[in-house]
């Protein structure tokens, strides 16, 4: 959240169509030209005068001037009021303020005619700072109007950008941003085009004075929680059972398929029914008696089971990720650039790579008897089949339950920190044993922070899917008696995590 909010005022708080195209009608009739269609004045909206008039009709500077003297000839005591205020724009900045941010206007429109026009309007009482072009045409440019709206903001104090959002319509607003260090949030309701803010390259975009404002404030209480309202409407209790029936329901039904399927090839075997499909389903000993089961069978009744359980999670699942997406998009706005998916990758491998190891080199593998008996039903089965089962549809499916269900939930009434820890502690102690509980902890909070961090659901999917598939690979490599597995490696690994865990962090702090 950002606290120092810089405002354009045409085409940002307020429509100034009727107001600015007519007095350039105006101007332009002085000179002989005539143009009937205000639409197609538009362009004036926005930029300096005088650029505009040798822009878009070749005047010289001379004559620019002359144009923007008859202009104002209009402007100062008729154009001036022919404007209006988007709807919803009084509200927002009464919030605003409420809140405490700081509020300005940074307009390259003179600054007499913006406070004559925020008075007018009753808007003024909102700014504490309100900074416009001079009439003599001193700081005309943009970058000018906002160096001195910074100055007057942050008064003998150091002006922190990093605190600052410019808004506005135009690309020049865009640009003017840009040319101190400030982000910039293009707001495609006025006169530029959402192809003109991209061009410009703008840091976010919003579509309507309502999304400015979620936008804004997000991260508020009022936002964090929805509607405040809601706070009756699904009490503590009601969100806690929710994610504990989710959970129960996603354990239940995956163990009762898995089970159900167990006593279905039982039934088989003691029936006698043999050849074709049974053969390859039931192993029996030299005596023909049911002797259990392949290890391709076992990984694929724990499949089925997991899509049984992903079945009945999954409208509750959904409705939450299609929640929090609606939710996270006012944080994401500012596509992500391609090496931060990078470093997500990079810190997903050194995270995987090094915990192995350091549970390898500490021994506690062998020491859990839980932990050997999962590990051995789940190497048992052939490196596709396990790598299908145990890389992609279980770790999906669990994704649904615990980074769909219960850290959208959480993330939606408490700290994120907090959140994301007490999902993955959860993850963790679903496992039922020490060495997965260890490592899902780890790499659960891990899926939940790209979760957040990217605002996407697929990104959480993607790290589990990483993680199981990397693991599930080692296994079935020769390292653990090679010099791989070594101190040095293993701090290496772990090294490499925490680097790019923290380039992540430090290019955007989602706390």
């Amino acid at each position: 959240m950002k606290k120092y909010l810089l405002f354009d005022l045409d085409g940002t708080l307020t429509d100034p169509k009727i107001g600015i195209t007519t007095c350039v009608q105006y101007a332009l009739h002085s000179f002989g030209i005539e143009e009937p269609d205000l639409d197609k004045l538009e362009p004036f909206i926005g930029p300096p005068l005088r650029d505009s008039f040798m822009e878009f009709y070749g005047f010289t500077a001379e004559q620019a001037e002359e144009a923007v003297a008859k202009y104002r000839e209009r402007f100062q005591d008729t154009g001036l009021f022919e404007n209006e205020v988007y709807d919803g724009i009084p509200e927002m900045l009464k919030t605003l303020q409420s809140k405490g941010y700081f509020l300005a206007v940074a307009s390259s429109k003179p600054q007499v005619y913006v406070e004559r026009i925020l008075e007018h309007f009753d808007l003024k009482k909102y700014f504490s700072v309100v900074v416009g072009s001079e009439l003599d045409g001193r700081r005309e440019t943009k970058d000018q109007v906002v160096q001195e709206t910074l100055r007057q903001l942050f008064g003998e104090n150091p002006v922190d950008p990093a605190q600052v959002y410019m808004i506005g319509d135009r690309k020049f607003d865009v640009e003017g941003a840009r040319a101190l260090g400030v982000e910039s949030v293009g707001v495609t309701y006025g006169y530029g085009s959402k192809e003109e803010l991209k061009e410009a390259k703008a840091d976010y975009i919003v579509q309507s004075v309502e999304e400015l404002e979620k936008f804004l404030l997000r991260g508020s209480e009022e936002l964090l929680n929805g509607n405040p309202d809601n706070k009756k409407k699904n009490p503590m209790y009601q969100r806690i059972w929710t994610m504990v029936y989710s959970f129960l329901m996603f354990i239940l039904v995956r163990n009762a398929v898995q089970y159900a399927l167990l006593a279905l090839l039982y039934q088989l075997a003691q029936s006698g029914a043999s050849g074709g499909l049974v053969d390859l389903l039931i192993l029996r000993d030299e005596t023909g008696a049911y002797n259990g089961y392949s290890g391709d069978v076992s990984s694929i009744i724990s499949a089925l089971g997991f899509i049984g359980g992903a079945i009945a999670v999954w409208s509750t699942a959904k409705m939450l990720i299609d929640k929090n997406k609606e939710d996270m998009h006012l944080s994401h706005l500012k596509k992500e650039g391609k090496s931060k998916y990078v470093l997500l990758t990079v810190a997903t491998i050194g995270a995987v790579i090094g915990c192995n190891l350091l549970f390898e080199l500490l021994g506690v593998t062998n020491k859990s008897e839980a932990y050997t008996e999962v590990a051995a039903q789940q190497y048992s089965a052939h490196f596709i089949v396990g790598i299908l089962v145990f890389g992609f549809i279980s770790p999906i499916a669990e994704e649904l339950l615990f980074r769909g269900v219960i850290y959208g939930y959480l993330r939606r009434f408490m700290d994120i920190k907090l959140a994301i820890a007490l999902s993955a502690l959860i993850f963790g102690v679903y496992h039922m044993n020490y060495v997965q509980g260890v490592y899902g902890f780890l790499i659960g909070c891990l899926m939940a922070y790209a979760y957040e961090y990217f605002g996407e659901f697929k990104m959480a999917v993607f790290v589990h899917v990483a993680s199981n598939v990397l693991a599930y690979c080692l296994s079935y490599t020769a390292i653990a008696v090679t010099g791989f597995v070594s101190w040095p490696v293993c701090v290496i690994f772990l090294a490499v995590a925490v680097v790019s865990l923290g380039m992540l962090h430090k290019q955007k702090n989602i706390f």
